[in-house]
């Protein structure tokens, strides 16, 4: 599968990926039952995001994250930034909470339902659920600002990598091996979308 993706993407021009990795500093956005914060899982995704488009896909893809450190980056600015990158794929990552145990993965794609979106967010939802074993909760969508901000431009959908309000789900980002396996199952499911469009 991997060899097959890297010889599609020889012949074509280097896809601009944005990676968004949600909130940051002063916003932690939700805290797990097991004390970790939102803010800190989605980052150390994205950042593993990278190091497997080097280590694993020889940079086959051109990826940007919209902050590498803990800092809070407007809502505005994210979407700036896919714009003046002129993004292929935009995909924001996020943490989901809930009050009733809920679990699983979904994503969210722009209330306009734009179809390249939708596949996108589907491509990474099957990936991911099957590679990780997670619940299936489906493409959703919403009027987020990152999505509604970047629709006009590429491909953009708003990933919920998990409940850190499930104890269970809260565990799994604890371990290094996971949070690696997250990230391939995100970037194995962009290249996905990628190939397929090509």
């Amino acid at each position: 599968m991997i060899l097959l993706l890297k010889m599609c993407f020889v012949f074509g021009q280097k896809k601009v990926v944005v990676i968004d990795p949600g909130h940051g500093g002063i916003d932690s956005g939700a805290i797990g039952v097991n004390g970790i914060y939102e803010k800190d899982m989605v980052l150390k995704v994205a950042k593993a995001i990278l190091k497997l488009n080097k280590s694993l896909f020889e940079n086959e893809l051109d990826i940007y994250l919209t902050r590498y450190t803990d800092t809070l980056i407007s809502l505005s600015d994210r979407s700036r930034l896919a714009k003046s990158l002129k993004a292929d794929v935009f995909v924001s990552l996020h943490c989901n909470a809930s009050q009733n145990n809920s679990r699983g993965l979904e994503v969210y794609v722009h209330h306009s339902r734009n179809k390249k979106s939708i596949a996108l967010g589907g491509s990474i939802l099957n990936e991911s659920t099957q590679k990780l074993g997670f619940e299936k909760r489906g493409v959703k969508f919403a009027n987020f600002q990152v999505l509604r901000e970047t629709i006009s431009s590429c491909s953009a959908v708003l990933v919920e990598m998990g409940f850190i309000t499930n104890t269970d789900e809260a565990d799994y980002f604890l371990k290094a091996r996971n949070i690696k396996a997250t990230a391939l199952a995100v970037l194995m499911g962009i290249m996905g979308y990628i190939n397929a469009e090509l």
